[in-house]
């Protein structure tokens, strides 16, 4: 997977192979050969070597995104737009530019706030572009307190996330955060009660059920706001608004674990 890389850019041309897109589908036990929204974040990986990583499983920070000192990362949400579909098998390429990195004080110590600017192309052609949240935090940093989610949905599905779902997802995006699938680890080092669910998984499924709902999908917001462990069931709502859809996933306790809006 070829790579350029400058101060605040990174650019990576990878092949479109159907077969992942065929793995990622039977990971969400879809059906069907159609390309669902979120597709490209199996491919374009950044495959750093062990010596590069951090204590966690991620790329260290340092090169596009700064050292703010903080070791703990969390992916915040993000805004895309899909405007066109992919020629898969063929070659298509994704541009990473910083757009800012602060740290700041927040009511649980410090964070890290990181706003990073994809776009995916192909034969000059723009098929997604994406603004990705990331939040880095002290290694010791306290948990805040959950938002409660919405009862007044009209759409609802559920899922129980299983171990092989995380692990899979986990390798088709080559994300070695270990909050995703090394217990110990998660419980014993950043603190959880178990497995936490990739946030772009949960955002994955909403897009799927935004899509449904529509029949298309340009445009979608979403925001993290509460962990989910995996072995806590989860809903999936939606209602519509302004001519789209709101959409968030509500843990069993009612707790409100992510929220979009998509149209």
């Amino acid at each position: 997977m070829p790579m350029t890389q400058d101060q605040d850019r990174t650019v990576r041309d990878d092949i479109l192979d159907p077969a992942r897109l065929s793995a990622l589908a039977a990971t969400l036990g879809l059906s069907g050969e159609a390309i669902r929204p979120f597709w490209h974040q199996i491919y374009f990986w950044d495959a750093q070597p062990g010596s590069k990583l951090g204590v966690d499983g991620h790329p260290k920070t340092g090169a596009l995104i700064p050292d703010m000192g903080l070791p703990r990362r969390m992916w915040a949400g993000g805004r895309l737009r899909f405007h066109t579909t992919p020629k898969l098998s063929q070659t298509a390429r994704k541009s990473t530019t910083l757009l800012n990195a602060n740290r700041k004080q927040g009511r649980t110590g410090a964070l890290g706030l990181v706003t990073l600017h994809h776009e995916i192309s192909q034969d000059g052609t723009l098929l997604v572009s994406e603004e990705q949240d990331l939040i880095y935090r002290e290694a010791d940093a306290r948990s805040g307190t959950p938002p409660h989610a919405a009862t007044d949905e009209t759409e609802v599905r559920s899922h129980n996330f299983t171990t092989t779902e995380l692990f899979r997802y986990s390798a088709l995006t080559f994300n070695g955060h270990r909050i995703h699938y090394d217990r110990d680890y998660a419980r014993n080092v950043e603190g959880y009660d178990g497995l936490v669910v990739h946030g772009p998984l949960l955002a994955q499924y909403l897009m799927i059920m935004a899509e449904d709902l529509l029949g298309g999908l340009s445009a979608f917001d979403f925001r993290a706001t509460a962990p989910l462990l995996d072995h806590q069931p989860v809903i999936f709502c939606a209602k519509p608004v302004d001519g789209g859809l709101t959409l968030w996933a509500r843990a069993e306790d009612g707790r409100q674990c992510m929220t979009a809006t998509a149209s």
